[in-house]
């Protein structure tokens, strides 16, 4: 059981739940707040996480590029699970994902299903398919997507039945955040994602041109903070998430390489999650 959590890889769990703190937020503000529906998208939001995550063992397992690997525990490399149930696994979240986002799109709009599959395919051909779009370097745009701009402005659409400007900062402050998850996830994996062809962003951009990028998607969320002022006063309460930030950023300004950069993955989750958490909060009390 153990090792079936680690290979959910629970680092990511923060570019699931904060979409939708951020997302409820934006919609309290506009005084759509339903804390049922915020529920519902939660359920979805971590449902295709921990289910891309699954599918990503599973497909990199597959192809070996998992066969040497410095990260966190892999099914599928490691021989700690068969392809077969790993791939189950996803799959099964996939299904949780798409009952829970049917039930949201019916209270809703029914077009919210078209996004929804939209959402499931992009998880699968991430790392699986004929030609994975994460090996030629769009991991990070599908990020900034899929739990940015579409998870935050969902959140908040099924809740308040529009979106509106404030929406749209949270959701591209979120997807920073959660594209600067993913970067020093690659970063650390740039040697070896190299060897095995797996071409990310990190292996495209190179070492030192990464290290920057993550700084630059750590620091967006605080511009954003600037602009939410404009609501409210209390979106500075988004700046308690900076201490998390800078200790993101450490190691990456350090230039930590290995195992020495996973604490950057995980600080930029929590700095994601109390941002997304301090403006959610705000947005609500403004």
């Amino acid at each position: 059981m153990a090792q079936w959590i680690e290979g959910g890889r629970p680092r990511t769990l923060p570019n699931a739940i904060a979409p939708v703190l951020a997302g409820t937020g934006a919609a309290a503000s506009l005084g759509g707040f339903v804390w049922w529906k915020a529920v519902l998208a939660l359920v979805v939001s971590l449902a295709l996480i921990i289910g891309v995550n699954f599918a990503n063992d599973y497909s990199d397992g597959v192809r070996g590029t998992d066969d040497d690997r410095v990260g966190p525990m892999r099914l599928v490399g490691s021989k700690a699970a068969s392809a077969r149930s790993v791939k189950t696994a996803a799959m099964t979240c996939f299904a949780v994902a798409a009952v829970a986002g049917v039930v949201l799109a019916a209270l809703s709009a029914w077009w919210l299903i078209v996004i929804g599959a939209l959402c499931i395919a992009g998880a699968w051909f991430y790392t699986g398919g004929s030609k994975p779009y994460g090996y030629n370097g769009f991991g990070e745009i599908a990020v900034f997507v899929f739990f940015g701009l579409v998870a935050v402005l969902g959140t908040q659409f099924v809740q308040a039945e529009r979106i509106d400007w404030a929406g749209l900062a949270c959701a591209i402050a979120v997807g920073s955040f959660s594209s600067a998850v993913l970067v020093s996830n690659n970063l650390r994996d740039i040697p070896t994602d190299a060897q095995t062809g797996k071409t990310t962003l990190a292996v495209r951009l190179g070492d030192a041109r990464t290290r920057v990028l993550h700084v630059a998607l750590t620091a967006v969320p605080f511009v954003v903070t600037l602009a939410l002022i404009v609501r409210t006063p209390w979106a500075l309460l988004a700046l308690l998430a900076v201490p998390f930030a800078v200790r993101a950023t450490a190691p990456v300004r350090g230039g930590a390489h290995g195992l020495a950069l996973i604490p950057a993955l995980r600080d930029s989750g929590l700095a994601m999650l109390v941002w997304s958490a301090a403006t959610g909060l705000a947005l609500a009390l403004g």
